[in-house]
């Protein structure tokens, strides 16, 4: 069983690794923290301290945030594995991606490795 000490680190590092992920999200739709602010109707000054892991997040912060930032609420809390490893950018466009036709996302593939060879070949 863990101590209450051991505990309480592990709260404060997820609660970080949130706020990492929330201020990632946020700056890459080019948001403002006032507008995000806003939007949830709470202080700028409670969605930095959110951000910097220092307020724990409601739930329904949470989920209106999710929505807004275009994530599901499980590439937050780290639960969904699959996103929440990746860059902010490249999980927002997995997602859209998988939006497509098969068609599509096959052409998608090909327009990404037209683009990896292009940036090998300027090296």
């Amino acid at each position: 069983m863990k101590s209450s000490a051991i505990v309480h680190d592990d709260d404060d590092v997820e609660r970080r690794r949130l706020g990492e992920r929330l201020r990632d999200s946020r700056k890459y739709l080019g948001l403002k923290q006032e507008e995000v602010a806003q939007y949830l109707k709470i202080p700028r000054t409670a969605l930095t301290d959110i951000e910097n892991g220092q307020r724990k997040v409601e739930a329904i912060e949470l989920s209106r945030l999710a929505k807004l930032y275009r994530q599901p609420v499980g590439y937050f809390t780290g639960e969904d594995k699959t996103t929440s490893e990746l860059p902010v950018d490249v999980a927002h466009l997995a997602r859209r991606a998988a939006d497509l036709s098969t068609q599509d996302r096959a052409e998608l593939g090909k327009f990404a490795e037209y683009l990896r060879s292009r940036s090998r070949a300027s090296r």
